[in-house]
């Protein structure tokens, strides 16, 4: 007999809303204390109404958890996403609330990658236009000539999961493969026997394209015209990873001018894209309706991950792929969550600002925090940083994708600080060597409390801008006036200085993130080093 979860009632309800594989239900059915209750396509009135006792939600894509299907759950504790994504969720109502997110990040790499292989085949052989020119009643052969793999190159961009598989797949095959993913190391590379060149000699030496990046602010428009201009003739692209990540009117014009041989998409920046799409019309371009992980397996898989994840923790206490907490008790929870919190904003901010792999990262406790179980508050550091390289990243995760980029975590403490009750200091070392230090003020609120050599008190939230300047009069009136030309609100701004060196530094939170143009003019202010944007 299992032990209840400890202050919950004997029989939880379980909400289901989606449609999920009988196997997956079967999991929950046969856990004593677990009433199951399906309701696929609830929404609105109905969907506030079952939800009101529920303590699990299982859903797929279709559910949307908004903040007022939050707010009218009033026993819910856990909500388990059958899938990776999470956009359908309101992560942070959620997690205002206590209630645990968790998603089946594994159950649909091998489906994925098999289905970019799929298009990569496909499209080297013209099968989809040689299908219809067949069912059309014609036979020409000489119309659908194809592209031989076998020794040609392929060129991955982002080697995650996925990636890793993809790269495995096309060797089977005779191709050669070359990588791109500036958060892996060249060992974690080695160790998989991909060789790792940089995004300008992948371009220039790849016969066919597949991307397998997280849509960021970094990488969408991966693939865009500067790209295009230093591929191959012909070169052909994949993207079953998200719409967005290849320029989709960069593509357009490359297949026209044939600069792009053809391209292979399951993924738009609009789903489902208009029915005049000139991507779908190109007869260059095959393209499926974002099947990626739409295959019986995967769906079966994701099924019982998700059921085996909310049977678990609703009995057992027992949490595994967390998108917003750390798999760990309750009682310790309530300790640490102030410093999870800002672990993690800390992570986020240097994960932003490190634009290539990182060899090293350094932790260290000062204070109260120290006598505390850190190992938590360690992977919510993790989480931050790597958000930036994966969407696939979470509290459970995250150690072991620092591990398999070949990063190095150091973790230390110290018994007293000079000016705060408890300081987290974070150092990475690799594509930057940069300290972060923060603390956790009265009412449990965040500060960034030190960049490198800066002292400051500054709360990580939002688009927020770092800028370091020579210490020069009228820099900081010039930032306001840019700032206000183009329409972008200063919500708050801290400013420090390292006198002796004439340096000076502000982090600037702003209501909404300035487009690159801003950016490029505040980089251009005289006496102005450097002007980053963080989103936190």
């Amino acid at each position: 007999m299992r032990q209840r979860f400890e202050g919950y009632s004997e029989v939880v309800k379980v909400l289901v809303t989606d449609p999920l594989a009988s196997q997956g239900l079967a999991v929950l059915e046969a856990a004593s204390g677990i009433e199951v209750v399906e309701l696929p396509g609830a929404s609105g009135d109905e969907l506030l109404a079952a939800i009101r006792d529920a303590e699990g939600l299982v859903i797929r894509s279709g559910t949307k958890v908004t903040r007022h299907v939050v707010a009218a759950a009033e026993k819910l504790r856990v909500i388990g996403r059958a899938g990776i994504g999470v956009d359908n969720v309101d992560v942070a109502a959620a997690s205002e609330r206590g209630i645990v997110v968790v998603n089946t990040p594994e159950g649909n790499n091998i489906t994925t990658a098999e289905h970019a292989i799929a298009l990569l085949v496909s499209l080297a052989r013209h099968i989809p236009q040689a299908t219809a020119s067949m069912k059309a009643g014609k036979w020409d052969k000489k119309a659908f000539q194809g592209l031989e793999l076998y020794n040609r190159t392929l060129g991955v961009a982002g080697i995650g999961n996925i990636g890793r598989i993809v790269a495995q797949r096309a060797r089977g095959l005779g191709m050669k493969v070359v990588a791109f993913d500036p958060h892996v190391s060249a060992e974690a590379a080695a160790r998989f026997d991909i060789e790792l060149v940089s995004f300008d000699e992948l371009v220039a030496r790849s016969d066919a394209i597949s991307v397998h990046v997280p849509k960021t602010q970094e990488t969408t428009g991966l693939l865009g015209r500067e790209a295009f201009a230093r591929c191959k003739p012909g070169v052909l692209i994949i993207n079953a990873a998200r719409g967005g990540i290849v320029d989709e009117e960069a593509l357009l014009e490359a297949l026209d001018s044939g600069k792009v041989g053809g391209a292979g998409l399951d993924v738009f920046v609009e789903e489902p894209p208009r029915s005049d799409h000139p991507l779908v019309a190109h007869p260059n371009v095959i393209c499926t309706p974002h099947l990626g992980a739409s295959t019986e397996q995967a769906q079966l898989n994701v099924s019982i991950a998700v059921a085996e994840q909310v049977r678990d923790y609703l009995l057992d206490g027992v949490l595994r792929n967390a998108i917003n907490v750390p798999s760990i008790s309750p009682e310790l929870l309530v300790k640490v969550r102030p410093y999870l919190v800002l672990a993690e904003k800390i992570g986020r901010f240097q994960g932003q600002l490190c634009p290539g792999a990182i060899e090293q990262i350094e932790v260290e406790y000062a204070g109260e925090v120290a006598d505390l179980d850190v190992a938590p508050i360690t992977i919510a550091v993790l989480k931050g940083v790597l958000e930036s390289a994966t969407d696939r990243v979470n509290m459970v995760n995250a150690p072991l994708i620092a591990q398999d980029r070949g990063i190095k975590v150091v973790e230390s403490k110290a018994s007293r600080t000079r000016d705060f009750a408890s300081v987290v200091t974070v150092r990475v070392v690799g594509c930057v060597d940069r300290l972060i230090a923060g603390a956790v003020f009265h009412g449990g609120q965040p500060r960034i409390v030190r960049i490198d050599d800066f002292m400051l008190e500054a709360i990580p939230e939002g688009p927020t801008l770092l800028l370091q300047n020579r210490d020069q009069p009228g820099v900081v009136g010039t930032v306001g006036m840019i700032l206000g030309e183009e329409g972008i609100n200063i919500s708050r701004m801290q400013l420090a200085l390292v006198r002796e060196r004439n340096e000076a530094a502000m982090l600037v939170n702003v209501d909404q993130s300035p487009p690159e143009r801003v950016l490029e003019r505040l980089r251009g202010i005289p006496h102005m080093v450097s002007a980053q944007l963080v989103e936190l």
